[in-house]
């Protein structure tokens, strides 16, 4: 598996494991960011050996053709000097250095393709850090309202809650009103029904006895000569 693929596995993962035990997806979202961090630093690790590696490979190629122009001067030289065995001592030691350049060679073009995947990898990893934050701020937003809505909804309920409480109190009022009236009328009921004969009666009695009163009260004052 290549390290790209390798890293975009652990993302999933951790995503992965996030979303099966997330509860407030503003906290999540803030776990995930830093485990991506924490991924970025191992990412940066990774990308700057791999292009000390381009490096390296790069400076052996160029360190080995240094090497071939050397010896192809020195071969020059010796037959200038008419050595002619010298100037293929020289020339094999040139043909040595040709045939290893060329694995050099492919050495630094597969490091080169690394270090450029590795780069482009690490590149975008920054890009959707900083994308993730933005996205974050809206995240936390939303779960923000979300919760004042669950306020207004608790509120709400309640209100509709004192609203039939309000109903109720009203019925058992209505049935409290009906009971009295209820007990009003069976008083009324209950009552002795009025002897208006005897109330005529009790009538003229305290009439005569006021003039029995005023009688006595009218010879006293006669004996006293008021």
């Amino acid at each position: 598996m290549g390290m790209l693929d390798r890293f975009a596995d652990i993302i999933k993962a951790n995503i992965n494991e996030l979303l099966d035990k997330a509860e407030d997806p503003a906290k999540m979202v803030d776990q995930y960011l830093r485990d991506l961090s924490e991924s970025l630093v191992e990412v940066k690790q990774e990308t700057a050996g791999v292009m000390a590696e381009e490096t390296r490979t790069q400076r052996l190629v160029e360190e080995n053709e240094a090497e071939i122009a050397k010896y192809d001067d020195l071969a020059r030289r010796a037959l200038k000097a008419g050595n002619e065995d010298d100037a293929r001592t020289f020339l094999a030691k040139k043909q040595q250095l040709a045939a290893k350049g060329e694995s050099l060679k492919q050495a630094a073009a597969a490091a080169h393709d690394n270090a450029g995947k590795m780069r482009e990898m690490h590149d975008k990893l920054v890009s959707d850090i900083e994308t993730l934050k933005g996205r974050r701020e809206a995240i936390k937003a939303k779960v923000a309202v979300a919760k004042t809505q669950d306020k207004v909804n608790a509120v709400s309920s309640a209100g509709d809650s004192a609203a039939a409480a309000m109903s109720a109190f009203d019925r058992m009022e209505a049935k409290a009103d009906e009971m009295l009236d209820r007990a009003n009328a069976m008083s009324e009921l209950n009552a002795e029904p009025v002897d208006s004969a005897a109330e005529l009666e009790k009538k003229y009695a305290e009439a005569g006895s006021t003039a029995a009163v005023d009688d006595e009260l009218a010879r006293l004052k006669q004996e006293m000569g008021l």
